[in-house]
């Protein structure tokens, strides 16, 4: 399966970095490809290096302003012009879609997403995996836009809330019906 992962290039503490190298590795051993804005640092490289040695393919797409910091020996890697480019390819090459921690970059990646979803532009399975309880903010928000009729859809059918790589994975394996 194709994994596209939406998360921060950024360096962070090991409450971030631990749960996306266990969760890398579980992607790699299970034989799917990362999916991955292409950047060779912070929590991009971490899940690539995690997914990469535990024998998963890696797909990156980066953009021309970043490209510097693309990562040199991914299996494969697109430049795009944009960041609009760069989000509507990402989901081009996605089977699923995992959302980790991140800045403004990663939200405006996981809202787009979301919303393409509501609108049926898009079938594919989200998950919000939720770190550390980094997005239980996001997710009471979602809820109370559910609650007051700002959501079409339940939210249920958006995301996936999954507090560890074990969760996000098994929803997407059994629960969404992907290999």
């Amino acid at each position: 399966m194709n994994i596209c992962v939406f998360l921060s290039a950024a360096d962070l503490d090991d409450r971030y970095t631990v749960p996306a190298r266990e969760f890398a590795e579980l992607l790699g051993r299970g034989g799917h490809t990362l999916v991955w804005g292409g950047s060779d640092k912070g929590l991009m490289k971490v899940v690539a290096d995690g997914v990469q040695a535990a024998g998963g393919r890696l797909v990156g797409v980066s953009v021309e302003f970043l490209a510097a910091s693309a990562r040199p020996n991914a299996d494969e890697m697109v430049i795009a012009r944009d960041l609009a480019e760069r989000k509507a390819l990402l989901l081009e090459k996605a089977d699923a879609v995992v959302i980790m921690v991140g800045g403004t970059g990663t939200l405006d990646e996981a809202t787009e997403i979301l919303e393409l979803k509501k609108h049926g532009k898009h079938v594919k399975p989200v998950v919000l995996l939720n770190t550390a309880g980094f997005y239980d903010g996001l997710r009471q928000q979602f809820q109370r836009m559910e609650d007051e009729g700002f959501l079409p859809v339940p939210l249920t059918e958006l995301v996936f809330f999954a507090k560890d790589g074990v969760g996000a994975l098994a929803y997407l394996e059994e629960g969404a019906g992907l290999q």
